[in-house]
């Protein structure tokens, strides 16, 4: 069942294998052992995609629930619906992860000897369920989804650039400035070299002229400080830099409105007493380090 669930979820046999760390020949014997245990035809091997068969599908529903029933009867056996214990596994990104989440997390781990944590810092948007990953922050406006969140925080983004960049190439005026200007980009966001810029009515977005592409919000700090262009990151990384000098915040009236932080976990029939307790514990404190007013 978790195998069928990957390959379902994945869309692919082996993207399946890849994220299960099953060999790619293994996944599909079991797929066919299913299949053939069943007497039924659960999923259409296509050449993009799987494709699930009517029976296919309510099958995979039930599996969901059936295995949703095995968390809930291992957590009932370890003693986690009695006690804050066992291992909290937390997802956040980059930034925002590093400078508050996890000076906060070891707060809670001296706290809660009991509970053991894992981390992941990353700016992709993990699958909760998929990943069996307990809470994440996410950054920016959440889709309607099964998940239950907990607004954090407003974090604004800011343009910025080093004096000696803006000596030499200008200092833009407006967005649309930016078409000229050598713009550092960020690969972990879809639309890396669309910036966008005011809100409402007044909105637009801007195609900048990117000539160097990172996969590190930091890399691109120590880029924009070594006169490499334009970036856009979090107000948080920079703040330092831009007290001292080392870079000048740009098109402050067009920057867009404040992007929501917020905890997302799976709704779930009964709360895990370690993730209630990180929740309750995690929640003020997130909110004091990333300034939370309630306007």
């Amino acid at each position: 069942m978790t195998i069928l669930l990957a390959a379902v979820d994945t869309g692919s046999l082996s993207a399946a294998s890849r994220q299960l760390h099953i060999p790619l020949a293994t996944v599909s014997r079991r797929m066919s052992e299913l299949e053939e245990h069943l007497h039924v035809r659960l999923l259409l091997r296509g050449t993009r995609k799987l494709t699930l068969t009517d029976a296919g599908r309510d099958y995979v529903a039930a599996c969901r629930r059936i295995m949703e029933d095995i968390v809930d009867a291992e957590r009932t056996a370890t003693g986690e619906y009695r006690a804050p214990q066992g291992e909290l596994i937390i997802s956040a990104p980059q930034v925002v992860g590093r400078y508050h989440v996890v000076p906060v997390l070891v707060q809670f781990l001296h706290t809660y000897p009991e509970i053991r944590a894992r981390i992941q810092l990353s700016d992709r948007v993990s699958n909760l369920l998929e990943e069996h990953v307990d809470v994440a922050v996410r950054l920016g406006e959440l889709p309607d989804s099964d998940m239950i969140a907990t607004r954090l925080a407003l974090i604004s983004r800011v343009l910025c650039a080093s004096p000696a960049y803006l000596s030499a190439r200008g200092v833009p005026q407006k967005p649309d400035d930016l078409v000229s200007h050598d713009c550092i980009t960020y690969e972990g966001y879809a639309t890396a070299d669309r910036w966008s810029f005011g809100s409402g009515q007044t909105a637009q977005v801007v195609q900048v002229s990117s000539r160097l592409t990172v996969n590190s919000a930091e890399a691109a700090v120590v880029a924009a400080t070594a006169d490499a262009g334009i970036v856009r990151v979090l107000s948080d990384q920079v703040d330092e830099l831009l007290k001292s000098g080392a870079l000048v915040r740009l098109l402050q009236h067009d920057e867009p409105a404040p992007m929501p932080v917020s905890l997302v976990y799976p709704g779930q029939r009964q709360v895990p007493l370690k993730l209630r307790a990180f929740l309750d514990f995690a929640t003020p404190r997130l909110r004091e380090r990333l300034g939370y007013t309630n306007s």
